[in-house]
């Protein structure tokens, strides 16, 4: 697997290549997975490109900065939002090409995906007994980290799109319900004993249909339910607020080190 090929550039890097999970990294993912949304529906729906020739370039960017991460000897907090943000817009192609050009449905197409992801984390789990995040300096384990974060972003655009068409809620309401799904995680992880790695993992596929289904709701047509924001303009909207939070964040990170 061309993944696993990478790991003979460094087989092993000894500083954390992994954003801290904090309220600035749930607050960058949903945007993350909000520009996935909005891009991915640019390049295939408002260019006109199709789901296949869309599904190429993003597969293109998220390797060209897979690589670039994957190479660092340190965390990068660029590189490591521009990773996240490959995988946002290649889930949401792929999650596209399944349940629309293969036909495989969005019941179907969450399905599979869950089981991949699934999968992903089993395989993860039997390797190195735990799913802990962060911190990560193991290469092979840091793929297996980026697989399961491209599994989860598709599997939450397509269960995104399960409900907003298969279940025929509104963007909003799909939002809302998504919201308060990932606010029960929060209450479980800070009222209960219950595996961090599990909530973890269960809140970043949960962002990702609540930043998509919200993504819709700025995009698509009124007569849709949506506000009919363009997808290009939320796109550079939703890049420039992730700008301006990583920029404050990272700043105050070096404020407190010089402290």
């Amino acid at each position: 697997m061309i993944l696993f090929y990478i790991l003979k550039i460094r087989t092993l890097n000894k500083i954390n290549k992994i954003a801290e999970v904090n309220l600035v990294f749930w607050l960058l993912k949903i945007i993350a997975t909000t520009f996935g949304e909005t891009f991915g529906d640019h390049l295939s729906m408002t260019m006109n490109l199709g789901y296949l020739p869309s599904l190429a370039i993003t597969l293109t960017l998220f390797l060209g900065f897979l690589l670039y991460q994957l190479n660092l000897k340190k965390y990068n907090a660029i590189a490591f939002w521009l990773v996240i943000i490959g995988t946002t817009t290649l889930g949401t192609e792929i999650s596209d090409f399944l349940d629309r050009t293969l036909h495989l449905g969005y019941a179907l197409g969450s399905l599979l995906l869950f089981v991949l992801l699934l999968s992903t984390l089993i395989i993860w789990y039997l390797h190195y007994g735990n799913l802990k995040v962060h911190p990560i300096v193991e290469t092979k384990k840091e793929i297996y980290f980026w697989i399961a974060v491209l599994f989860s972003n598709c599997l939450g655009t397509a269960f995104g799109d399960f409900l907003t068409d298969n279940l025929k809620w509104s963007y909003l309401q799909a939002s809302l319900i998504t919201a308060i799904i990932i606010a029960i995680v929060v209450a479980l992880h800070y009222f209960t004993k219950l595996n961090r790695a599990l909530l973890f993992w269960i809140a970043f596929i949960f962002t990702r249909p609540f930043g998509a289904t919200f993504g819709d709701l700025i995009t698509k047509p009124i007569s849709k339910g949506g506000l009919h924001l363009g997808t290009l303009e939320a796109s550079i909207f939703s890049i420039l607020v992730m700008i301006i939070i990583l920029f404050i964040s990272e700043k105050q990170k070096k404020k407190k080190i010089l402290e």
